[in-house]
């Protein structure tokens, strides 16, 4: 058997505790990693929660239609909106003396408020719109031509207007709201011809 020369004997020895101590070192690298990526994915875990915290309480509250129906016969209605209709306060935004030709397509995305001037309906969350609803609802018909009044004149946004185009329709089928009847005249003479040699005769 070959004797090792202490020398070598050390240098084996170090190579080893070389090759111990670069394994430590990138052991202890990768648990750093892993636990500053843990760390990471716990933070965002917490701000996602956070945030969806943030959501739930921004939501737009859901209000039933009696709520409503009281709400608009109760002192803080009066005091808001006064005698005014419930779009006559209202203001739109927009750039340039001339608004746009029409509203914006929806103020409320994912049950929040996506705007900083939402439209009369939306910013106002007792305000539901329902065939029985019928206090609302005549707020945005003409009282002379007995038709809708349109978004450029109410400044409701688009998704708005269409609801209240269906709640008036489904109001007015059921009941709660007269239908306005065009008014026809008829030339009788076409169906009574005796009218004729009457009118001849006289």
């Amino acid at each position: 058997m070959h004797r090792i020369e202490p020398f070598q004997r050390i240098l084996a020895t170090c190579a080893t505790s070389a090759t111990q101590m670069r394994q430590m070192h990138l052991s202890a690298g990768l648990f750093k990693e892993s636990k500053k990526d843990t760390e990471e994915q716990n933070e965002s875990e917490d701000a996602s929660e956070e945030i969806s915290k943030v959501d739930e309480t921004m939501k737009r509250p859901i209000v039933d239609v009696q709520t409503s129906i009281r709400y608009l016969k109760s002192k803080a209605y009066k005091i808001t909106y006064g005698d005014a209709l419930v779009w006559q306060p209202y203001r739109r935004n927009h750039k340039g003396s001339l608004p746009p030709e029409k509203t914006r397509k929806t103020c409320i995305r994912k049950g929040v408020i996506s705007t900083g001037n939402p439209c009369p309906i939306c910013r106002d969350e007792y305000l539901v719109l329902h065939p029985e609803n019928v206090d609302l609802l005549k707020q945005f018909i003409s009282p002379y031509t007995g038709e809708v009044i349109s978004y450029q004149k109410t400044g409701v946004c688009q998704k708005q207007h269409k609801n209240i185009l269906i709640a008036i329709k489904q109001a007015q089928d059921l009941g709660y709201i007269d239908m306005p009847v065009p008014f026809r005249k008829y030339d009788y003479q076409e169906y009574y011809p005796n009218m004729k040699q009457q009118e001849g005769l006289c």
